[in-house]
């Protein structure tokens, strides 16, 4: 019995250890397999963004309409458009992403199909169509809402608004805000944090300044900061999503129960094979459930793990442990039978 005992504490250890890594890796699990595999780098393939002007323009509804044209060089001919990746997801802060469209001053192909992915929504331009080469112009135009943060006097924007995400350099950028009522308080800082550089400051004028940065290497991006006086534009309260962990004292009780019926298996009477393949199953299909659950409300970052995963996690605990023990006292059962 020590013998058994023994190897199913060993056993029980390394299931905790599975377990809480399984529930510390989820989300990042959850973006890898959302992603896809990764494909080649743009940079490896001389690909370039000669030029990337953007103009925001803040509407006193709070929505920030955003106008993207871009100049593209294909090094390889036969390439299939851009990707436009745009953040609606910081930590748990929610932004909303509509009314993408797009189009090309140059004749390549420019439909677009947007994928909302773990934390930005993914526009595809031209992708699926015939081959686009050499140098290219787009124009890419969607909406935010739920930039603006309230602050005690003011309300406050801050937006990247080249994005972090291409992995091709950018000759020359240019960012113009537009605003309602004239611009007092705001800057711009360029490069990738916390390595940041102030942008050159151009074109001011009383409700719309421009910014401007040579030379941006892959990922950087260019981040500007609005300040405007409270009531000048609407803006609804900030949207957060759900915290990671809703489970309450009840949940872990139930939790830590398991985990104590587990370790007297060791000195009970032989678990049946059909209970712990249920106890198993029904603790899989719980905790299944609840995650789909979330998922489907929301997003795979808005997954939080309330006491439905954690009675989920209890019973699997049990089947595991009712399976280890029935396992290891039936092949020493064997052994001493040969003996």
């Amino acid at each position: 019995m020590p013998v058994v005992r023994g190897r199913f504490r060993r056993t029980a250890t390394a299931l905790g250890v599975l377990l809480a890594t399984a529930v510390l890796v989820l989300p990042a699990s959850a973006s890898a397999a959302a992603e896809g595999p990764p494909a080649a780098p743009r940079e490896l393939l001389g690909d370039s963004a000669p030029t990337f002007d953007v103009v925001l323009t803040l509407g006193t509804d709070g929505v920030v309409r955003v106008r993207e044209t871009i100049s593209y060089d294909f090094t390889r001919p036969g390439e299939q458009g851009i990707v436009r990746r745009v953040a609606y997801r910081h930590g748990r802060r929610l932004y909303d992403v509509h009314g993408v469209r797009t189009s090309s001053s140059t004749g390549a192909p420019a439909r677009a199909q947007t994928v909302r992915l773990l934390h930005d929504v993914r526009i595809s331009v031209g992708e699926g169509e015939r081959r686009a080469g050499g140098r290219q112009a787009y124009v890419i135009e969607y909406e935010v809402a739920g930039a603006f943060t309230p602050r005690a006097g003011h309300v406050e924007l801050v937006w990247d608004a080249v994005g972090d995400s291409w992995p091709v350099p950018i000759g020359e950028a240019a960012v113009r805000v537009e605003a309602p009522v004239p611009l007092r308080r705001v800057g711009c800082r360029a490069g990738r944090p916390p390595a940041t550089t102030k942008c050159l400051r151009d074109r001011d004028g009383p409700y719309a300044v421009g910014f401007t940065q040579s030379g941006l290497r892959p990922r950087e991006g260019m981040t500007v900061k609005v300040r405007l006086p409270e009531g000048t534009i609407a803006v609804p309260p900030p949207r957060y999503s759900a915290p990671r962990w809703q489970g309450t004292w009840p949940g872990a009780l139930v939790l830590l129960l398991a985990l104590g019926a587990a370790a007297s298996l060791a000195r009970g009477p032989l678990p049946d094979r059909r209970v712990a393949a249920f106890l198993g199953a029904a603790g899989a299909t719980l905790m299944i459930a609840d995650a789909a659950a979330e998922i489907a409300a929301g997003d795979p970052w808005g997954l939080s793990l309330g006491d439905p995963f954690v009675a989920g996690l209890a019973l699997a605990v049990a089947g595991a442990a009712a399976a280890v023990v029935r396992r290891t006292r039936t092949t020493e059962h064997a052994t001493d039978i040969r003996r």
